[in-house]
């Protein structure tokens, strides 16, 4: 499939004024000396978005993110490079960006549908489906100065994924609102992925990156640092993160080094009972990770871990912790862990597998959070872990 989306070594430039020039006299006080710093947001980036990718941009405050989806969307001209898109776009750049505060809901789904292209037709044809979506019937006719950031939220979003774009980007947006409306936003968003539309999303939320996204880039001071496996980007985002924020060189940090030698091409989750995909408390789990690798290792542990929805670390262990050390593997084949008792009640937990050297100075592959298995609580009992408890009426025995 062909890029949809190609930035060629784009970079902004910015003049930061420090002493702004409001007068004739301080034009002449200041004449001839710099009141102003040259600042690059962006330096030299080169991605492309292939048909139906969704692609995810990483970095810290100020590393140039937004500043890039304001390229692609076209609201900011490249200092130098290129940007060639295709297919219509609808851009989510900031909460409520278009929305005239003294006009109403309803007049502000006309106003911004009419800046994304639609015809006045076209937007009433839709206008129910975005109002509905965005759960504001009531508030449609109120100016929309009176709205709440969420509502502002929502009804953004809803105008935006309800103009069929071919190209929706995305910044920060699913941060914003309740926890209901953001489930309702991925769902949308996962409904486009099925459909084939290519999405660019800006987001500090390494596993909504990890989740959702089929490649990853990270942003440092403006330079890309890194463009590929969600999961390894997302450890560069962090090694970024840890640099920038003890200020010492990479160095001294000691991170392991990355060398993807392992593709793991799908994990398998085999139930007790193929005739459902859950669990119930107490009951074994089979997870069956599939790999493939370019030539055959011989230092090499694989471990696992799991996490629940509000990420708490289960477990956390590996093929040489759990005395089931691996000599070599050939290019292909499968790692299987076996849990003869899941000890956890009702929910939807994440696994991660990974795989890298015995001193764990190389890390060969990191699959994070892709795959997931449940666990139906069939009792009344409550909690996250499963204990075995016996109950008994005994004798009372006299105190001592």
């Amino acid at each position: 499939m062909g890029a949809v989306i190609e930035i060629e070594n784009v970079s902004k430039h910015f003049r930061l004024y420090h002493e702004p020039v409001t007068s004739l006299k301080e034009r002449f006080i200041h004449f001839g000396r710099r009141t102003y710093e040259e600042f690059w947001a962006l330096r030299d980036v080169s991605i492309e978005v292939a048909q139906g990718e969704t692609v995810g941009l990483l970095g810290h405050n100020g590393s140039g993110k937004s500043t890039l989806l304001k390229c692609v969307a076209g609201t900011l001209r490249p200092t130098s490079g290129h940007v060639r898109k295709t297919g219509r776009i609808a851009a989510l750049l900031e909460l409520g960006s278009g929305f005239h505060p003294d006009l109403t809901g309803r007049e502000n789904l006309f106003l911004n549908g009419s800046i994304l292209g639609l015809s006045r037709r076209d937007i009433a044809q839709i206008f129910d489906e975005v109002v509905a979506f965005a759960e504001l019937e009531q508030f449609i006719d109120n100016q929309v100065k009176y709205y709440s950031s969420g509502m502002y939220a929502r009804l953004a979003f809803a105008l935006a994924v309800n103009v069929e774009p071919e190209i929706l980007l995305v910044d920060e947006v699913l941060s914003v609102g309740d926890e209901a409306f953001q489930r309702k936003c991925l769902a949308r968003i996962e409904q486009f992925q099925h459909e084939g539309r290519t999405i660019l999303l800006v987001s500090h939320s390494a596993d909504l990156v990890r989740r959702i996204c089929d490649r990853a880039a990270v942003l440092d001071h403006g330079n890309l640092v890194a463009f590929g496996d969600p999961g390894q980007s997302v450890v560069v985002f962090r090694d970024t993160l840890l640099k920038g924020g003890l200020g010492v060189p990479a160095e001294a940090i000691g991170q392991p080094e990355i060398v993807s030698k392992i593709r793991f091409t799908r994990v398998d989750i085999d139930y007790p009972d193929p005739l459902r995909e859950h669990l119930y408390p107490g009951e074994p789990l089979r997870i069956r990770a599939h790999f493939e690798t370019d030539e055959p290792l011989d230092d090499i542990v694989f471990a696992l871990t799991i996490l629940d929805q509000q990420n708490t670390h289960l477990l956390g262990t590996n093929t040489d912790v759990m005395g089931c050390p691996i000599d070599a593997i050939g290019t292909s084949g499968e790692v299987v862990f076996d849990i003869d008792q899941v000890p956890l009640l009702d929910g939807v937990y994440k696994i991660g597998i990974g795989a890298c050297t015995h001193d764990g100075g190389t890390i060969y592959a990191d699959r994070e959070e892709k795959d997931f298995f449940a666990v139906m609580n069939s009792t009344r009992n409550e909690g996250l872990v499963h204990f075995p408890v016996k109950a008994r009426l005994g004798e009372d025995e006299p105190a001592r």
